[in-house]
């Protein structure tokens, strides 16, 4: 890593109608819709005036589509019929755009639940990726949370941002600092979770225990398990660190039809691990003990003591 002088922050708009209304709403121009086949498969077209949309299923014209709310039957110029509905947010997440690796949503789940967050909280992250992460964070803490998003590569940010704005078009709680938080930390104090996507977690595990405050969760994801021994030994070794556990997450759809039920022969196994830690107040063990020690030695010269008077 390599340091980046004094840092640079970037604070994301918010140009865009919120979710909740644009999900109600019904497609207009501009809008992305998802057509599924018999088969499930899907078909994202962003939707334009006067435009058309072909595939070997036959051509639906957009204008047919804007206007109406998703949840219809549409049927392609072959007799075909297609569901029309907008992306979920998974969804969305598997199609976009990356030039680094994406947290898959069946990680995000796992860490959006671990990092116990909720509306309101102030949250760290060190690694932007490809901004999913950092969208379902906005999407958890809410209008009245925070995120500060720590990178140091300066050519992934304006995709990560356009990434998170299609995700989180509402979102003006994000805020972004070009720095290496290797060297110079975090500029937060008594922030209430941290999640990490770094290659080498290790290095500012230091710097995250004076930003997190007291009882503050840390979250990590890593790819491999010599990368979580090396992370979870320093969180071991150093005591403002507590509870510290790792887990992966295996997901296994399963085929279920009228006559039989089954695993899909394809399932998402070893994405990554999820380790986690609690952050906690400094506590010399060699204090407890020497207490525990003094304790003990006065309960037993108190025993002595009252042996002597009662002989006498």
């Amino acid at each position: 890593m390599h340091s980046s002088g004094s840092a640079l922050v970037l604070t994301m708009p918010n140009p865009h109608k919120s979710e909740a209304t644009r999900n109600h709403a019904p497609f207009a121009d501009g809008d992305i819709v998802v057509f599924y086949d018999r088969r499930r498969r899907r078909y994202r077209v962003p939707l334009q005036v006067g435009g058309s949309y072909s595939s070997h299923l036959g051509a639906i014209n957009h204008n047919d589509i804007i206007g109406r709310t998703e949840g219809f039957i549409a049927v392609t110029s072959k007799g075909h019929r297609v569901t029309a509905l907008r992306p979920t947010f998974q969804e969305s997440i598997y199609e976009l755009p990356r030039q680094s690796q994406v947290i898959y949503p069946k990680d995000l789940g796992a860490l959006l639940i671990r990092l116990d967050l909720y509306p309101g909280a102030s949250v760290i992250e060190g690694g932007l990726g490809s901004g999913a992460a950092s969208a379902a964070i906005l999407r958890a803490i809410g209008s009245a949370g925070s995120l500060t998003t720590y990178e140091i590569r300066d050519g992934i940010i304006e995709a990560a941002k356009a990434n998170i704005q299609q995700l989180t078009p509402e979102s003006n709680q994000h805020k972004i600092v070009v720095a290496d938080v290797y060297e110079s930390g975090f500029a937060e104090r008594n922030a209430d979770r941290m999640l990490f996507d770094l290659p080498e977690p290790w290095l500012a595990i230091g710097h995250a225990a004076i930003s997190l405050r007291s009882g503050g969760v840390l979250a990590v994801f890593l790819p491999t398990v010599l990368q979580v021994h090396r992370l979870c030994t320093a969180l071991m070794s150093d005591p403002r660190w507590r509870l510290v556990e790792t887990a992966e997450v295996i997901e296994r759809p399963w085929h279920v039809t009228d006559t039989s039920v089954r695993p899909e022969h394809r399932m998402v196994a070893h994405t990554g691990f999820i380790t986690t830690a609690r952050r906690c107040e400094l506590f010399d063990e060699r204090v407890e003990d020497n207490t525990e020690a003094e304790q003990t030695l006065k309960l037993e010269l108190g025993a002595e003591s009252r042996s002597t008077s009662e002989d006498e």
